[in-house]
C-alpha cells in the first residue's frame, strides 16, 4: 500500500471548498453527541442486575459521537479528509427511488394497527425495493412487471411473518395483530 502527501479528492482546495462541508459534519455529530449527554443526566445510574446501570449505554453513545465528531472536526480543519476514493454511485440523487421508500416507511407506521404488523411490512418491504430496484436501473427502464412484484410481496410475507411470530409467540412482545389469534 502507497501513502501520498497529496490531498485526495475532497480534500480542501484552495479555495477551501470542502472543508466547510467537511466541519459542518463534524459539527452535527459533536452536537449530537452532546445532546444525547444532556439527555442521559435526567436517567437514574443505580446499578440493575448487570452491574451497570440504565444510563451506561446512552452515556457510551454519547461520548463515543462526541469523540468522533470531535475527530472529524479535527481532520476537517486540519486539511481535510486526505486520499478520498472518488464517490461510486450516481452523481446526483435519485429522488424517485426516494419517494418509494419514503413511502414504504410512511404507510407502515400509518397502516401497522389497521392491517397488522405483517401486511404493513410486507407492504414496507414491496415499496423500499421498488425503490432500491429503480435507484438501480437508468432512467427510462422498466423496474419489471407482474412477476417481481408478486416475488417482492412474496419475499417480503416470508421475512415478516417469522419475526412476527418469534416476537408474538416466543418472546411474548406485543405487536399488532390482524386477528387476534396471534398468528396474523
Amino acid at each position: 500500500m502507497t501513502t501520498t502527501d497529496s490531498p485526495g479528492p475532497g480534500a480542501s482546495d484552495a479555495g477551501g471548498s470542502a472543508v466547510l462541508p467537511q466541519t459542518l459534519v463534524g459539527l452535527g455529530v459533536l452536537l449530537t453527541g452532546l445532546a444525547l449527554g444532556f439527555g442521559a443526566i435526567g436517567i437514574s445510574s443505580v446499578a440493575g442486575y448487570g452491574g451497570v446501570g440504565p444510563n451506561f449505554l446512552p452515556w457510551l453513545v454519547s461520548v463515543s459521537l462526541t469523540v468522533c465528531g470531535a475527530w472529524i472536526i479535527w481532520e476537517a480543519c486540519s486539511g481535510g479528509f486526505r486520499a478520498l476514493e472518488t464517490p461510486s454511485g450516481a452523481p446526483q440523487a435519485n429522488w424517485t427511488g426516494l419517494v418509494w421508500v419514503s413511502a414504504g416507511l410512511l404507510m407502515n407506521a400509518a397502516l401497522i394497527t389497521s392491517i397488522g404488523f405483517i401486511f404493513s411490512c410486507t407492504l414496507c418491504y414491496v415499496l423500499a425495493v421498488q425503490g432500491l430496484r429503480r435507484a438501480a436501473l437508468a432512467p427510462g427502464q422498466p423496474a419489471g412487471g407482474l412477476r417481481t412484484w408478486v416475488t417482492d410481496v412474496i419475499a417480503g410475507l416470508l421475512i415478516s411473518a417469522p419475526v412476527f411470530w418469534m416476537f408474538t409467540q416466543f418472546l411474548a412482545i406485543n405487536l399488532p395483530g390482524l386477528t387476534s389469534t396471534g398468528w396474523l
